[in-house]
């Protein structure tokens, strides 16, 4: 079983590189790629818990970026972490991410929610990619929600009067980098249904056209009109389809190889990549 997407502590996770590899093993999973949110901080530390625990893997991240105005995230496999101006667009986001969470708390507090800064500061590990999910997890270990689901729902989803922007690079800049890094840029959950509107069929041909190299097509967040559009246009634009659970520990319902890849796919993933980065096989 392959598994393509995944989260860490190291962003938005709840597990760490070295405990979500080790339940990938424990799983039955062959292969499981780590895709923080920008950032691959928690690169080195899956390698020595993959090579450990027996299983393959992906090295990766979920790039933020944007469409038409809308947000849109991105997949980015085997690609060189050291290359110049990826790098400098990856540490730009996670550096904007900061002073917009911050931002958010504030703008919470200001309107009586029962949170801090402090309070989120304090489950910002050093390497960590700060996100909206570490104020769920205030709130959710405070009470005032009873899950993640909860908090985003009621207070932190897109559009909300808390909601803050951060820095995000152009959908179509962020493919063109990924493969200029030799990696693989591949769409994740286009047509998720709790996001509301993402993207659209023309906008998947645009970025294939610009070089955009697979689309995700077995996700929770796609429904079958979704999953049958994705794969539809997988065949239409000759992109690689995958499958993945998008797990995130204990803060999504979201489980480990609920949706997977086939080996075909991760072979075709492996043929597009050029930079110095492979896949670890067990």
């Amino acid at each position: 079983m392959i598994d393509l997407h995944t989260h860490s502590l190291v962003s938005d996770g709840t597990d760490s590189p070295t405990s979500l590899v080790a339940q990938a093993a424990e799983g039955g999973l062959d292969v499981i790629a780590l895709t923080d949110h920008d950032t691959t901080a928690g690169w080195d530390e899956a390698a020595d818990a993959a090579a450990q625990h027996g299983v393959g893997l992906v090295r990766g991240a979920e790039l933020s970026t944007k469409h038409g105005g809308r947000s849109v995230h991105l997949l980015a496999y085997l690609f060189d972490r050291d290359h110049p101006e990826l790098r400098a667009a990856m540490e730009r986001v996670v550096d904007d991410r900061l002073p917009r969470l911050r931002e958010m708390v504030e703008l919470m507090a200001a309107d009586g929610i029962d949170i801090s800064w402090p309070e989120v500061d304090a489950l910002l590990v050093p390497g960590t990619t700060p996100g909206r999910p570490h104020i769920a997890d205030v709130l959710v270990a405070k009470g005032v929600v009873p899950d993640r689901s909860a908090a985003f729902g009621r207070w932190l989803y897109n559009g909300s009067p808390y909601y803050v922007r951060h820095f995000s690079l152009e959908t179509a800049d962020a493919v063109r980098l990924v493969r200029e890094a030799g990696g693989v840029p591949v769409l994740a959950h286009p047509f998720s249904i709790t996001r509301g509107s993402v993207i659209g069929a023309d906008d998947v041909r645009e970025l294939a056209a610009g070089g955009l190299s697979g689309i995700e097509v077995m996700h929770r967040d796609h429904d079958d009109a979704g999953r049958a559009l994705a794969a539809d246009l997988a065949a239409e634009l000759d992109l690689v389809p995958t499958g993945s659970s998008d797990f995130h520990g204990d803060g999504k319902p979201n489980r480990l190889a609920e949706h997977t890849t086939s080996a075909e796919s991760l072979a075709r993933v492996e043929a597009l990549a050029s930079s110095p980065v492979a896949v670890l096989r067990a």
